[in-house]
């Protein structure tokens, strides 16, 4: 293939293999998706400016265009990244003035890559915060461009190969305070009167409902109880706090603390966004219901009887 038309110190730094490069892993989140060749082209952008980087894919079905998904789908997956680049690209404002910004966290152990809309914000603080922050502007690290709307390709990758290799970071473009980065938008729950109104974050391909509230939120905002009760867009449901999947009886509906330490809306081998007809950034209160009633499930039993 056609070597990348990088600027000079692009193909002449670029690494034989692992040795002397200072980080070993790109991982490349993106919203790209695998119909067309975004992901490929960008995997071989950084394939041939530093070619011992191993990148892995922790995702490119990000919803088109979503920075709330793309941020909260690297906040949750922040702190199992290997150290490195985090590459991430979800950038509906390509081709305008925001910036092209790389993070720097842990003190150098990792930097992040991407575009100032929001999207890297959640997943700084998740790690510590920031140490340092420039802006990607310098040209001899930038692939000439035919048009401005691939900055994956052209700005994005190889500044991640280039930091990859050992290149400074103040080499990429100029310093900025990491104040001025533009803030995630994570949705906090509110206390109202009759509970806590929460909000649905995530739901995963199961169908289970994530919500942003923790297994400690609850009883110091009053809500007490295994069984809680929840109502989203005026319908209300009884919900069992379980610890594991099948803890429930078909139909039930229950409250789980997910992999990632937070609430989430689960059937048991079923999909709970279905049965509630919930979608990201859905509205939902939970309140107390006391531990009254029995198992709330959507089975009845039923007696076959002899005609007469």
């Amino acid at each position: 293939m056609t070597e990348p038309t990088g600027g000079t110190s692009e193909r002449s730094e670029r690494a034989g293999g692992t040795d002397g490069l200072r980080f070993d892993t790109i991982s490349f989140l993106s919203d790209y998706g695998r119909t067309d060749e975004f992901v490929g082209v960008v995997h071989s952008v950084i394939r041939t400016l530093a070619p011992g980087v191993v990148v892995i894919d922790v995702t490119h079905d990000v919803p088109a265009h979503d920075v709330r998904a793309g941020g909260l789908t690297l906040a949750r997956s922040a702190q199992y990244l290997a150290p490195g680049v985090v590459l991430a690209v979800v950038d509906p404002g390509v081709g305008t003035d925001r910036r092209a910004i790389a993070v720097e966290v842990g003190g150098g152990e990792s930097i992040l890559v991407g575009p100032d809309n929001g999207l890297l914000a959640s997943a700084v603080a998740m790690v510590g915060g920031a140490t340092r922050a420039v802006e990607l502007t310098n040209p001899e690290h930038r692939l000439e461009a035919p048009g401005p709307t691939f900055d994956g390709r052209d700005v994005f990758a190889p500044a991640a190969a280039a930091l990859c290799r050992g290149v400074p970071l103040d080499d990429l473009g100029p310093d900025i305070d990491a104040l001025t980065l533009r803030p995630g938008m994570l949705p906090l729950p509110q206390i109202e009167d009759d509970g806590i109104g929460a909000e649905v974050l995530w739901i995963d391909r199961f169908g289970n409902v994530q919500l942003n509230l923790g297994p400690d939120d609850l009883a110091p905002l009053g809500v007490e109880g295994d069984r809680v009760s929840i109502r989203i867009d005026g319908a209300e449901r009884t919900a069992r706090r379980v610890r594991a999947y099948a803890d429930l009886v078909p139909g039930e509906l229950g409250l789980a603390v997910d992999s990632y330490g937070l609430l989430a809306l689960v059937l048991d081998q079923r999909s709970a966004a279905e049965e509630l007809g919930v979608a990201p950034s859905a509205a939902v209160t939970v309140s107390s219901l006391g531990d009254d009633g029995a198992p709330q499930g959507t089975s009845r039993p039923v007696t076959l009887r002899s005609k007469p």
